[in-house]
């Protein structure tokens, strides 16, 4: 018989190697287990009547979906229960969500269900989640870090049953769900150097209302590389992670209706951009604003703050980048 690693013993030795404590081992079952039950709901959402709207708005201004309500859920259940996490953000809460302000050790940002809009239509979503560490040396202020500061970020791909982590100077790390529902085998992921599997994903429907100079490089590269675009960050930066590319949403100036334009860009910055910039910085790649400002060195000004966002390989992260700060 052949037996694969798991994730929470890949994680336990890691811990061990570097000498520290269980408690990151604890927080990381609260979040597998959060993914295993939102897993559980989508698959059983249509048998349920979880696929439809909830009738109400978020902080956003979008309509959330049951299936947001329900995740949103699940995860502070595990959050709160794990006793490590001193507040959360998440994309469904309009305040910070306090927890354990004495005894915590963590803070968790989070989005529960990103790309909700495709739950009704079977395809794939996920949950995204970004971690950082109290002060242990002196008094916290439980300031909102930076992505810089974050210890660990990760997705889950919901329903494909894949996990990917990147542990701060440790790497990113890919593990798949086998039969008992287990995470195992622990692969690392490396942006491929090689340009010819390279990807660009981008929502085509809004090119022509990105500034002229983003449309003229989207229009140079996208002759070389092939277009692929899922509607869900996790999912497309997960094939990002897998052939290289880059994903990118830019900002907003072009929209025939002004009101629309989003200047700052969609994404949020916490809990959506910088996760993924950790977790492809870690992979040997890089992320950046719409100013060309890397993602990861943002302080946010508040939980929700939004930013553009262009992230995958070095070399086309440093190129627009160039033309971004011009």
């Amino acid at each position: 018989m052949h037996f694969e690693e798991s994730f929470m013993n890949f994680i336990l030795h890691h811990q061990e190697r570097h000498d520290r404590t269980y408690h990151f081992l604890i927080l990381m079952d609260a979040l597998i287990s959060a993914a295993k039950h939102i897993q559980y709901y989508y698959l059983t959402g249509a048998l349920k009547g979880n696929l439809g709207l909830a009738g109400e708005v978020n902080v956003q201004g979008e309509d959330v979906m049951r299936m947001d309500q329900i995740a949103h859920e699940i995860t502070i259940h595990y959050l709160r229960s794990s006793g490590r996490v001193i507040h959360a953000v998440s994309e469904e809460a309009e305040e910070i969500i306090e927890m354990d302000t004495k005894g915590g050790r963590y803070f968790v940002y989070f989005d529960p269900l990103d790309g909700s809009s495709n739950v009704s239509h079977g395809l794939p979503v996920g949950f995204l989640f970004g971690i950082a560490k109290r002060n242990l040396d002196g008094p916290e202020d439980g300031h909102l870090r930076a992505g810089k500061e974050y210890r660990a970020a990760g997705m889950f791909v919901i329903p494909t049953g894949t996990f990917t982590i990147a542990l701060l100077d440790s790497g990113a790390w890919r593990f798949h769900i086998d039969e008992t529902m287990s995470f195992v085998k622990p692969l690392r992921v490396m942006l491929p150097e090689n340009s010819k599997t390279w990807e660009l994903s981008f929502n085509e429907a809004n090119r022509y209302t990105f500034s002229k100079r983003v449309q003229a490089w989207i229009a140079e590269k996208e002759r070389k590389y092939a277009f692929r675009y899922l509607g869900a960050l996790a999912g497309d930066f997960h094939r990002i992670l897998s052939n290289g590319g880059m994903f990118l949403y830019p900002a907003i100036v072009n929209h025939p209706k002004p009101e629309k334009n989003r200047p700052h860009g969609k994404l949020r910055l916490m809990y959506e951009a910088a996760v993924v910039a950790f977790m492809c910085r870690e992979a040997g790649g890089d992320a950046v604003d719409e100013i060309g400002t890397p993602i990861l060195e943002i302080q946010p000004e508040n939980q929700h703050q939004r930013t553009a966002l262009y992230v995958g390989s070095k070399p086309l992260v440093d190129e627009i980048a160039q033309i971004l700060q011009t």
